[in-house]
């Protein structure tokens, strides 16, 4: 069992209930990163729904999660149709709740409609070995998540502040060498500092309130390269979006997400 495999693992209780444990190695600060509580909701969901990729999933993070400590995740299939399966899933912790989510699951292997393309294309940034791991000494606080996975940042976007405008790119693997698939993009759409930094500087942990996730299609083995931007900040709330293609060139996933942005 991969390393993210094992991190996420859940133990199922009742045909609807599962239980696992949120590991600390996925911390950023002293909170669990977003996108691995996301992987260990989409591993109960995995045993509850008849399709294997995730279309599109829609999470609110209620409260921060609790690093250490077992959760308890409970799973609710809406609706199953031959292309597609509506799911509802709800994680806790010390009886709150700290996650909701709202999936759409269906095969991604699997032609549903016209057969015509229309993607977003790459852009062009340094390859792998000329950009730079992420490290908590950007924002001033301890990742953990960096000993998990490796995030590379565009050596544009590395100094706090210095490229005036408000993006990221880079790349993102699993550090055991584990290929991406669909479900782990979810979580390589949470890894890499907000995207506010490359224009007002070095900011901490920046809860997400909202982040919405559309898996396009299964990724090839490979870095994973990403680009995130800021469409609007006001008053401490800001909205991102992102993009990830795999090491085809092709347009693997898309997100948005509402998050605070706070003093560091």
């Amino acid at each position: 069992m991969t390393e993210f495999d094992h991190d996420t693992a859940v133990e199922q209780l009742t045909e609807n209930s599962f239980r696992g444990f949120v590991d600390p190695g996925w911390n950023i600060g002293d909170n669990p990163n977003g996108g691995y509580l996301l992987s260990l909701v989409t591993s109960a969901v995995a045993a509850v729904v008849p399709h294997p990729d995730p279309l599109s999933i829609t999470t609110h993070f209620l409260r921060p999660g609790i690093a250490g400590t077992h959760c308890e995740i409970e799973v609710d299939l809406v609706r199953t149709g031959r292309t597609m399966s509506t799911v509802k899933a709800t994680m806790r912790q010390e009886g709150k709740i700290r996650l909701e989510v709202l999936a759409a699951y269906g095969d991604l292997s699997q032609v549903v409609g016209i057969d015509s393309e229309i993607s977003l294309l790459r852009p062009d940034i340094p390859p792998p070995g000329d950009c730079i791991p992420r490290t908590g000494d950007l924002q001033g606080i301890d990742i953990a998540l960096v000993s998990k996975l490796d995030a590379r940042l565009h050596p544009e976007h590395l100094v706090p502040g210095k490229s005036g405008v408000a993006q990221l790119a880079g790349w993102v693997r699993l550090n055991d060498d584990q290929a991406p698939d669909s479900r782990s993009l979810l979580l390589f759409c949470d890894c890499f500092p907000p995207s506010p930094f490359g224009r007002i500087g070095a900011v901490g942990w920046v809860p997400t309130i909202e982040l919405t996730v559309h898996v396009r299609r299964r990724p090839a083995p490979g870095w994973i390269q990403s680009s995130f931007q800021t469409d609007d900040l006001c008053d401490g709330r800001m909205v991102e979006s992102g993009c990830l293609w795999d090491s085809r060139g092709e347009l693997v996933a898309q997100s948005r997400q509402i998050g605070l942005v706070r003093q560091s």
